[in-house]
């Protein structure tokens, strides 16, 4: 991909400005273009693979969400390309959209695209082409959708045609239920679940807070964009730390392929003015983004995305991954909508949160506890909340960062996990609090048995603690720690009721009930203080330890199947209270 030279007065971090992120949309649309069909009406990108949804399906999907991309770049003449080929789509190319199919996701992203260029694509249609795009779009205010962000699909394409007044009372009730349905899934600090139970991933930042404030900001809506529009400036101010220095976004959840489309709601943040992030840090955050997936094969010799992370990578895909599924990819251009002369494009970049300081940081909502480090650029997620088995290893594992990837399922070897029984399964997990410096939780291990962990961390430093309890006596207890790739330096030292292998077995009780306890550290510094130098840890009781950072207070750590205190040695302990499990 041809990009223009680097302008490091006004980007010093990345170099990226605005006519970067030009230059990449053009290139990604020039790409795509030859594998439309004669009508325009479908995309079929090259390869093996093919969604759930089926070919014409995914078909519909390269339109779709390449149209979003022309949308944003407000490339007239990309445009009158979509333009004919909605024409051809709408009568009778494409496939009617029903109750949970894919058809569904996609016309949220044709109608999100038709009004955000309505003069100079919808306007300018036959009014005989507008009638029938307005029928298909129209079985979406009515389709049933998963419960899940699916929701915001009908909210998005009932704006649209409740603006060119089609059937405006039933575009009305679709954006007022979907709307009402996300409110059961706000659960405070910003933060949405993606459907019932605990699902948190980047499905908050492009699908849960994007949907609802385009609308609202679109809509001229300013009572739903001050509710809306305050939910994202809250999110904005975790949502930042989750970004290594190296431009890496988490590598945590589902669809990671992706992309850049977890920079929508930094774009988003400051087109509709609702952000805390200053301009400059904005632009940096996101062009970090696209610098790092170009730099990494996220493009391949034909100018397409690829399946993957880097470049194709099978183990980031899902059922529903089809070949212009990374397209979705299209969101993170959303800046561009945001004029030249705005002060995300002329602000100097200013540097975001991981290279400003060290920083332990609790997410309450989601029960997380970030921790960051400033020389090395490295973000570590320690999950001890967020809970989707269908899509393990993203979801299930103690710990992610923006420099490794979990260890496959189906893989012998599994990071960051206790393994019980031979068994690293973790479901269930059930969050037990977060404070400064450290998160809490439990989760059902092999054979039932229940492990409460705690992890305390302090620069790249972690102590992690489990109990298990209800397993057998004499039950294999095994922990593992990071894994990491070439550059990256990864420890797990045992400390309590582990051998050198960091193996154990649960006690010889009722309950089983076992206490194990390990030093881990991730970093990519290359010569850091031997781990014995930066902290202390002794048994405090049969259920508990004390942690003495250097240079810091001693730290009393009580585990119980059910709580798990911290605090002050000799003070009283900070966390939840016991409950029952």
């Amino acid at each position: 991909m041809h990009l223009p030279p680097p302008d490091p007065a006004l980007s010093p971090r990345t170099g990226y400005t605005r006519a970067h992120w030009e230059a990449a949309a053009d290139a990604l649309l020039a790409a795509v273009e030859p594998y439309a069909t004669e009508d325009k009406a479908l995309y079929h990108l090259p390869g093996d693979r093919q969604s759930w949804s089926g070919r014409l399906s995914d078909g519909l999907e390269g339109y779709a969400r390449t149209l979003l991309l022309a949308a944003f770049r407000r490339d007239g003449t990309a445009l009158q390309r979509y333009a004919d080929g909605l024409a051809a789509g709408v009568q009778g190319v494409w496939p009617r959209i029903e109750d949970r199919g894919q058809p569904l996701v996609e016309a949220a992203s044709v109608a999100l695209a038709l009004r955000l260029t309505r003069p100079l694509l919808w306007d300018r249609l036959d009014d005989a082409v507008r009638q029938r795009a307005a029928a298909w779009l129209g079985d979406a205010l009515t389709a049933e959708p998963w419960p899940c962000n699916w929701e915001l699909f009908p909210v998005t394409v009932g704006g649209f045609l409740q603006e060119i007044g089609y059937e405006a009372e039933a575009s009305r009730k679709a954006v007022d239920r979907g709307l009402e349905r996300i409110e059961e899934w706000y659960v405070g600090g910003g933060w949405y679940t993606d459907g019932d139970s605990r699902k948190y991933d980047y499905y908050n930042g492009w699908a849960m807070h994007l949907y609802p404030v385009l609308h609202a900001w679109l809509a001229g809506d300013s009572r739903l964009l001050t509710v809306y529009g305050g939910r994202l400036e809250t999110h904005l101010a975790d949502y930042a730390r989750l970004f290594g220095g190296d431009g890496a976004p988490m590598r945590q959840g589902r669809s990671l392929t992706y992309r850049f489309a977890t920079t929508a709601p930094l774009w988003l943040g400051a087109l509709t003015g609702h952000t805390p992030l200053a301009p400059g840090e904005t632009r940096r955050l996101a062009s970090g983004v696209l610098k790092y997936f170009l730099e990494r094969d996220a493009v391949d010799e034909r100018g397409l995305l690829t399946l993957g992370w880097h470049g194709p990578d099978a183990t980031v895909l899902q059922g529903y991954s089809g070949p212009a599924s990374p397209y979705w990819a299209s969101k993170g251009f959303l800046g561009l909508l945001l004029p030249a002369d705005h002060e995300v494009w002329t602000a100097a970049e200013e540097p975001g949160p991981v290279e400003r300081e060290d920083a332990v940081t609790p997410v309450s909502a989601p029960n997380w506890l970030l921790q960051s480090t400033r020389s090395d650029g490295l973000v570590r997620l320690h999950n001890h909340g967020s809970d989707d088995v269908r899509y393990d290893p993203y979801y299930t594992r103690l710990a992610y960062s923006t420099m490794t990837a979990p260890t496959p399922s189906s893989s012998t070897v599994h990071d960051n996990s206790v393994i019980v029984g031979g068994d690293p399964s973790r479901t269930g997990i059930e969050p037990l609090g977060v404070g400064d410096g450290w998160a809490a939780s439990r989760h059902t291990a092999g054979g039932g048995a229940r492990v409460t962990s705690v992890v305390l961390a302090h620069g790249a430093v972690e102590v992690r603690a489990h109990l298990v309890t209800g397993a057998q006596p004499g039950t294999p207890v095994r922990v593992t720690g990071w894994a990491a790739p070439d550059g990256v330096r990864a420890e797990l030292v045992p400390v309590l009721g582990l051998d050198a292998s960091l193996s154990g077995t649960t006690g010889g009780t009722a309950t089983g009930a076992a206490l194990f306890v390990a030093l881990a550290r991730l970093t990519a510094e290359p010569e850091p203080a031997p781990l014995e130098e930066t902290v202390s840890v002794r048994a405090a009781g049969a259920d508990g330890i004390l942690v003495r950072w250097s240079g810091g207070p001693e730290l009393r750590v009580t585990l119980a199947e059910d709580a798990v205190g911290v605090g002050r040695f000799g003070a009283g302990a900070e966390g939840r209270p016991p409950r029952q499990g």
